[in-house]
């Protein structure tokens, strides 16, 4: 039985081995892609930019010592700022067009759009050979993340997905202390974030739409609606169904990363969601996913529960906590983590804590490791190998919200065998032209 004609169960085992057992520095990397060969240390990579503004602008910021050579955005304003900074790249509103004329000029591509692009500009381009670093989360659908994973394998590419934090030291050294059996065995995780995209529903009418906006390719794979000013774009797409996938999607690919390298975890076995009731347009101002891991060789199972707005706890174990972070729960203690920093409980059994050696290297930076990987067939710390994997549990929360049952997950088929509710929130339909087949 296959997921998909390309996608065998028995690739799915090996890239699911591949993938655990290199979880502890996250590599994995499919290397050695034809672009990857043109390209020494010392030289610099020709990268296509897909999205100029915002975090894509930040994304920029981080591959600028290489050549910027093409950009691409829908908002001429945006657009025009772009072509200012860079006046000899060449400029497009479509990246479908842009990666088509472009492959053969260029090495790699950086995709910063809104979450429903994702998966149609990066597969185009994985097709053609290229690199790709793609923001977070990798795609707007359960499927999407499988698809790219199976693809950058198959094309030989280098990946990474944009959760910038995986380079910082803190995560590193949270790693270390839970690897090192510090507080035992893990069997409890929770995640929360204070948060809430979300609320809200369609307009009545649209809008006219601006001069300098391509709205026709702002919605791209997604259905046809009317424009309707301040409500999508620039930033408001993230609480539609249609375009995001709220705060989960916005922000558990940062925070849930941490559980996953320290854990080595991979897929579930089960997931189940709450909240207030389903809003056929847009998502939740809070949510509560509850997931569950199976043994991954001597590591216990593991629970792992997500909070997000106005459902977060205010304190776990007695613990008070912040407005967002993560709390491991291990047989010999606890621990408490964030961007940047740590603490483990009870304080008075871990006053004189002497954390195990760093074995880790440092990052050289979340975009430079790509950078450097492309260049050199090198390793990468978030390609879509791993990146993929946490994606998929990730949006199989809001799968959950949505359907409004326990899931029983079949990571293999992805599938939930107890109810066909779940299909078509795994995957979605495409509006001509987008598709990602």
């Amino acid at each position: 039985m296959t997921v998909r004609k390309n996608l065998s169960r028995r690739r799915f085992l090996q890239n699911t081995s591949a993938g655990a057992g290199a979880a502890a520095l996250s590599a994995g990397i499919w290397a050695g892609g034809a672009h990857a060969a043109s390209s020494s240390p010392n030289e610099k990579l020709n990268i296509a930019c897909i999205g100029t503004a915002n975090r894509a602008q930040a994304d920029i910021d981080g591959v600028v010592s290489e050549n910027i050579v093409a950009i691409c955005d829908i908002d001429d304003n945006y657009l025009n700022r772009a072509k200012e900074r860079f006046p000899d790249a060449r400029a497009y509103i479509d990246y479908r067009e842009l990666i088509e004329a472009e492959a053969d000029k260029i090495d790699a591509v950086v995709i910063g759009t809104a979450d429903h692009n994702h998966a149609p500009a990066a597969i185009r381009a994985i097709r053609k050979k290229l690199h790709v670093y793609c923001e977070k989360p990798l795609t707007h659908t359960v499927e999407e993340a499988r698809i790219l994973a199976e693809a950058s394998r198959e094309y030989g590419v280098v990946t990474q997905m944009g959760t910038q934090i995986h380079a910082g030291d803190n995560y590193r050294r949270v790693v270390e202390i839970i690897q090192s059996g510090a507080i035992g065995d893990v069997t409890d995780v929770h995640v929360w974030v204070g948060k809430g995209w979300g609320g809200g529903d369609r307009p009545e009418k649209g809008d006219p739409v601006p001069e300098t906006l391509h709205w026709d390719l702002w919605l791209g794979p997604a259905p046809e609606r009317p424009y309707a000013a301040g409500r999508y774009h620039p930033a408001n797409w993230r609480r539609w169904w249609d375009f995001g996938g709220g705060t989960m999607a916005d922000m558990a690919c940062h925070f849930m990363d941490l559980p996953f390298w320290a854990l080595k975890l991979r897929h579930p076995t089960s997931c189940v969601a709450e909240g207030p009731e389903v809003h056929p347009e847009t998502c939740p101002l809070g949510l509560i996913v509850r997931y569950e891991f199976p043994q991954r060789g001597e590591l216990a199972p593991c629970k792992l529960t997500w909070y997000d707005g106005n459902l977060i706890p205010k304190e776990i174990e007695g613990q008070r906590v912040p407005g967002s972070g993560v709390m491991f729960i291990g047989t010999e203690g606890m621990m408490f983590a964030d961007y940047g920093s740590h603490r483990l409980f009870p304080q008075e059994k871990f006053k004189d804590f002497q954390p195990p050696a760093p074995t880790i290297p440092n990052s050289i930076g979340h975009h430079k490791e790509w950078i450097e990987a492309c260049k050199t067939g090198g390793e990468t710390t978030c390609n879509f190998n791993y990146s993929g994997a946490l994606t998929e549990t990730v949006l199989l929360g809001n799968v959950a919200y949505r359907t409004g049952e326990a899931l029983e997950w079949d990571a293999v088929n992805l599938k939930a065998t107890n109810t066909s509710a779940a299909d078509k929130y795994i995957r979605k339909e495409y509006r001509a032209g987008w598709e990602i087949a």
